[in-house]
């Protein structure tokens, strides 16, 4: 139950606390006092969306704090669970359970644990399609827990082997396509007929190719001032030093060595020339460089950096086309596996359907009772039960709340129903059934005496007061006979201090309590309506 809210800066609320208690809470209060922002609180505290413009004008953050007492609760440290968010006018929000930093998302899911609130638009989980098989079995109890629980145990059995026939490519198309993908790499890389270095040696040869022009005029120049300078000069210069060799041992000695240069420029020239006639490329080697190296970049972009880890890469498909071959076997067990599987979940989830079934009409016959109580008297519930083929994680069974509001209307899903009046009571009658099963510490109610009065203001205010011997109810209301009926009454009001408005909460004693019901009976306080309001709540407490 929450034993204390705690808003800051949100609307008019300055700063406001709120202490709460067991049983029927109801609120109410002048028209714009602020009772719809304590709703607005609670939506934001159990991680509903919240609006910058919600922030009290002149702040830069709200704030909502909770505590909630749930001695039995694992997450409470004391009893207590204190969850806290709040939310700056630049939109960061900060969200804490117990201390710890927490997700907006994270929050939501915490919450839908301990509150529900019902208001006139909302799309609470009463109206979602996909609580309603948990309403059901709810209702059933512990005569349906033990087939679920093993049905389950089955159904985490069945994907587990789906998902490691997965793994294996126990699928044929998955299969299948894997191996056309392996097999299309390898042929790739085949194909390419890869040599390692090849990719260097190539880059070389480009290297070259671009700049075979520059390359050749400077060698063809070089080779030319060799051939027709140097080399006839040197050879001139020997003839005349031959001449006078045997004169002196010197000149023979400078004549020998100005020979071996001769000869090493001779075997120069011979290379420079040589040089000269490879940097001739046609145009198709030039082409086919090209085309190599971007077929090569290519596969190095897929399977590796190098060649040789392209080759490597090879070596491994090779090895997973065996491996995935090779586990055929295996994963016909598998199949057989979830074959035997399939039959234990088809036993089970048509044991739970049964079961399904013939609750569901018991229920529908009781809210439909409850429904006649609050006077609509020609609306019918109908819950349907879809047996379907896929394994779901619950059974095999879908179930959606239907309901004709008028004689000779379709049934349309309980989540399609437009008038907010017919809502709010439909919400009331199908709680009031599930009270006893439901595990909700907390529901809260916005106005939902909206648009009804006599018989059915009645039957509204006995049944959130039967709701409240199980759960911990809070009600926003207009209505004396619900008011009248509160184990705790509040008073919300405004006031004006400093040219700021503000909203103020009170607990209402006894005496106050009868004014209270007078003032929203009639809109005054005077000896007759506070006759009425105290007959009205002897009435009630009785």
């Amino acid at each position: 139950m929450i034993s204390t809210l705690h808003i800051k800066n949100i609307g008019i609320i300055e700063d406001l606390s709120i202490d709460l208690n067991k049983g029927l809470n109801v609120l109410t209060g002048e028209t714009g006092a602020g009772k719809t922002l304590i709703i607005d609180s609670l939506q934001i505290i159990s991680g509903g969306r919240f609006s910058k413009e919600m922030i009290r004008k002149g702040e830069t953050n709200s704030f909502v704090e909770i505590c909630l007492y749930e001695p039995e609760s694992e997450d409470a440290e004391d009893g207590n669970i204190i969850v806290s968010r709040e939310i700056n006018i630049n939109g960061k929000n900060m969200c804490k359970i117990n201390g710890r930093m927490v997700t907006v998302s994270e929050l939501k899911k915490f919450m839908s644990n301990y509150i529900e609130i019902h208001g006139q638009n909302d799309n609470q989980n009463l109206l979602d399609n996909k609580q309603h098989l948990s309403y059901l079995d709810g209702f059933i109890g512990k005569k349906i827990e033990k087939y679920k629980k093993e049905y389950e145990r089955y159904y985490e059995e069945y994907n587990m082997i789906n998902h490691e026939l997965k793994e294996n490519l126990g699928d044929e198309k998955e299969k299948q396509r894997k191996l056309d993908l392996l097999n299309y790499q390898i042929n790739e890389i085949e194909e390419a007929n890869l040599k390692i270095n090849e990719d260097e040696e190539l880059e070389e040869k480009r290297k070259v190719i671009m700049n075979s022009e520059k390359i050749n005029g400077n060698l063809e120049q070089a080779s030319n001032l060799i051939e027709e300078n140097s080399i006839d000069s040197i050879s001139m210069a020997i003839r005349a030093l031959e001449k006078i060799e045997n004169i002196d041992e010197k000149y023979e000695n400078v004549s020998t060595n100005l020979k071996s240069i001769y000869y090493e420029l001779q075997e120069i020239s011979r290379d420079i020339v040589g040089y000269k006639n490879e940097t001739y490329f046609d145009k198709e080697e030039r082409n086919y460089i090209e085309e190599r190296l971007d077929l090569i970049n290519n596969l190095k972009r897929k399977y590796g950096n190098t060649i040789k880890e392209i080759l490597n890469y090879k070596d491994e498909i090779v090895k997973e086309i065996e491996h995935i071959e090779n586990l055929e076997e295996y994963n016909t067990k598998l199949r057989k596996r979830i074959e035997e599987t399939e039959n234990e979940m088809n036993k089970l989830a048509e044991i739970i359907h049964k079961q399904r079934e013939i609750y569901a009409k018991q229920l529908t016959k009781n809210i439909n009772n409850e429904i006649e109580d609050l006077e609509m008297k020609n609306a019918k519930i109908n819950i349907k039960i879809d047996y379907v083929e896929e394994y779901l994680k619950t059974g095999k069974d879908i179930v959606i709340f239907y309901i004709a509001t008028n004689v000779g209307e379709d049934e349309k899903e309980l989540s399609k129903i437009a008038s907010g009046g017919e809502m709010s009571r439909i919400m009331l009658a199908i709680k009031k059934v599930l009270a006893e099963s439901d595990k909700m510490s907390v529901l809260v109610f916005d106005e939902i005496d909206t648009g009804i009065s006599g018989k059915a203001a009645n039957s509204v205010a006995q049944k959130l007061k039967l709701i409240a011997e199980n759960h911990q109810v809070l009600c926003i209301s207009h209505l004396p006979n619900i008011a009248a009926s509160a184990d705790y009454n509040y008073f919300i009001s405004k006031n004006i201090n400093n040219d700021r408005t503000k909203t103020q909460i009170k607990l209402l004693e006894e005496n106050e309590v009868i004014n209270e019901i007078a003032r929203i009976s009639s809109g005054e306080i005077n000896e007759v309506t506070i006759k009425y309001a105290t007959e009205l709540r002897n009435k009630k407490a009785s």
